[in-house]
């Protein structure tokens, strides 16, 4: 990869794992200097007790060519996001060119067997306030960094690409409120040369996927046993570096707005996985009658 984003500054909100700590890493090999932040340090992990860690993100980043810094936040106390951006404009002397908000942890607060009225209230609402709420907070304080110097990408991570039902109302309700954010901020911001945009991995390899197939990523095939569409699905290196080519483009203004899928940006930048495949999630969930072929 070209070092396209060399001497640009970027903040991955949620960088301890999965897609994020991916877009960490791809954002490193452009070139950026990337602020990893997240819950699970060393020694301290989230409530959601996984072993990775932003300190890991962050030195992965740095081995790839960038240089990652790793910020302890909790993304849904504004102060502490308050304090994380005070210091990058301390630290980049006020620069600071793309803000991923990645902030999930909702997968152990879903229950998919029951509906809303039946679902655990609390765990629905915390889901809302860790990936909707601390979207919303952490762009509220990238947002004038990026206004004063009329340039930025600020990136909403989400799962699909419209505003379908997703099985679960809780679970629905806030992968479809990041594709709004999105394209409300960027009407906001367009005055500005601000871009705000959605991105959606497709069926997606990460750490937490894996463990539950039992599977590594070198013995991932093993596991379309147990679910056949696993064999379409991708590592959170495919849609990573899809979006630091999309971040690197002379046109990138122009898709403010826009939702855009890890496929569909594999399809126009060339883009291929780490073990060298494109799978194309959109194509092959239309084929097998998962969505209507309108909303491919």
């Amino acid at each position: 990869m070209t070092r396209a984003l060399e001497g640009q500054v970027a903040v991955v909100a949620g960088a301890t794992r999965g897609l994020g700590r991916a877009i960490a890493v791809a954002l490193g090999e452009a070139g950026a200097t990337v602020y990893c932040t997240g819950r699970s340090v060393r020694g301290n992990p989230s409530d959601l007790k996984r072993g990775e860690t932003i300190e890991e993100t962050a030195e992965r980043v740095s081995a790839s060519g960038g240089h990652g810094i790793a910020a302890r936040v909790d993304h849904t106390d504004a102060e502490q996001v308050r304090s994380l951006f005070e210091r990058i404009s301390a630290e980049r002397q006020g620069r600071l060119d793309i803000a991923v908000n990645d902030v999930w942890g909702g997968d152990p607060l879903t229950d998919w067997e029951q509906k809303f009225w039946e679902h655990d209230l609390n765990n629905g609402l915390k889901m809302q306030e860790r990936s909707v709420w601390s979207h919303m907070i952490t762009s509220y304080y990238a947002a004038p960094l990026m206004k004063a110097r009329g340039r930025g990408l600020i990136v909403e991570i989400t799962d699909g690409w419209n505003y379908r039902y997703r099985g679960n109302l809780y679970y629905s309700l806030a992968k479809i409120s990041a594709i709004h954010l999105a394209q409300g901020m960027a009407e906001d911001l367009k005055p500005f040369g601000v871009t705000a945009l959605a991105l959606t991995p497709g069926f997606l390899r990460s750490e937490a996927m894996l463990d539950h197939f039992g599977v590594t990523e070198k013995s991932w095939q093993d596991a379309v046993r147990q679910d056949p569409n696993f064999i379409m699905s991708e590592t959170p290196y495919f849609a990573a570096r899809g979006l630091a080519a999309l971040a690197a483009d002379p046109d990138l203004h122009a898709k403010t707005g826009g939702v855009f899928t890890s496929w569909g940006l594999s399809d126009v930048y060339g883009i291929e996985d780490i073990d060298g495949r494109r799978p194309h999630w959109g194509r092959y969930a239309t084929e097998k009658g998962f969505y209507p072929e309108e909303d491919q």
